[in-house]
């Protein structure tokens, strides 16, 4: 979904932006001098966009202004939900865990958030942790932020998350895989005193 969502942006966004630059440079070719075809809203740089008798062409009809305020309505809820689209966080809910028998069972997703960024915190070195669940409930992935203590290496400290808190997520869960972006991060310290 979010690749469809992603197209779906570029795409309006560069239809929109061809719009308006055609818009915007016919109206500066015009202004310019430029002669325009007949068919166009502009005949010389002294026109104006919308005349007076354009404007209120339709003014006194009754479908006038119920189309107007459903067109607007309708152009409104699309770039609300276009918004809405591009500033939601994609942050899964529930992770299904297979039972064994045919069945399965939900588990909250902050719950195996809590249950990564608790046993990560333990680890020798780690200051702090932060994970997020995303994907799909059959197939989550981890996105976790570690802040590290200036005197561990990053390495054993990925080995020690990698083979402890996320392996026993995975297996808990009863998930075949379950993928990981690590982010690893200095915790910032003060100057030490040499005597």
């Amino acid at each position: 979904m979010r690749a469809v969502l992603r197209t779906v942006n570029r795409v309006f966004l560069g239809l929109v932006g061809l719009v308006l630059l055609a818009l915007g440079g016919s109206v500066l070719a015009v202004g310019l001098g430029v002669s325009a075809p007949s068919w166009w809203i502009h005949d010389s740089k002294h026109d104006v966009l919308l005349s007076n008798a354009e404007r209120t062409r339709w003014r006194d009809d009754g479908w006038w202004w119920p189309v107007v305020i459903a067109a607007l309505a309708v152009l409104l809820l699309l770039a609300l939900w276009w918004l809405v689209a591009v500033l939601r966080r994609r942050r899964l809910a529930e992770v299904l865990v297979d039972t064994g028998d045919g069945e399965g069972a939900l588990v909250r997703g902050r719950a195996l958030e809590n249950a990564l960024t608790q046993e990560a915190d333990h680890i020798d070195g780690v200051d702090g942790t932060q994970a997020h669940l995303k994907g799909r409930r059959t197939t989550p992935e981890a996105h976790v932020h570690l802040a590290l203590e200036p005197h561990v290496d990053p390495g054993t400290a990925l080995n020690d998350f990698t083979a402890g808190a996320l392996t026993h997520a995975r297996a808990s869960a009863g998930l075949a895989s379950l993928p990981a972006e690590v982010r690893l991060k200095g915790v910032k310290h003060g100057a030490e005193r040499v005597s």
